[in-house]
């Protein structure tokens, strides 16, 4: 089961249906889905990988994945998995673009962060991030984040490989 999570403004609570609509607007938004996985892709694959988290994630218990409020609306998305490309688990996080520069994202990564290591006693908390996302990068190294190393894509660019511990 998946906790609730509470930042000074944030409630992180696993998702409900009824946040479709404001999960794919999310994610189809290009300033926010170009710094995921492989970028933008059709609705259709958003609507699918939404209902993938209650009948994969959720259903299996295969990882923790949160919808991220604030005063009731969605504003983002927030997880923390195991991946075999950092050989530990990750955190991945997104916001809106209207939450951005508010400190929302350092209240999110920090969550994420407590989580990993009270919760799931890990000895280590890993994030993956484009090189030209300079603004997560900086986020990630206030708070504690080392780049470790890099990860060269496919298409030939970069993705910093980033680690803090407790």
């Amino acid at each position: 089961m998946i906790p609730t999570l509470r930042t000074e403004r944030l409630l992180l609570e696993p998702y409900v249906p009824a946040d479709e609509e404001a999960f794919v607007a999310l994610f189809q938004d290009p300033r926010v889905s170009g710094w995921m996985g492989d970028g933008p892709v059709p609705e259709a694959d958003d609507r699918a990988l939404f209902g993938r988290i209650f009948t994969k994630v959720y259903a299996q218990e295969l990882f923790a994945v949160w919808a991220v409020r604030r005063d009731g609306l969605l504003v983002g998305h927030a997880e923390i998995k195991p991946t075999e490309d950092v050989g530990g688990h990750e955190i991945v996080y997104a916001l809106a673009p209207a939450a951005w520069g508010s400190g929302l994202g350092t209240e999110v990564a920090e969550a994420l962060v407590a989580y990993g290591f009270g919760t799931l006693g890990l000895p280590e908390v890993h994030a993956t991030v484009a090189e030209p996302n300079v603004a997560s990068l900086k986020l990630l190294g206030r708070i504690g984040f080392e780049h470790v190393r890099d990860i060269t894509e496919d298409d030939g660019s970069t993705t910093h490989v980033l680690t803090r511990r407790p």
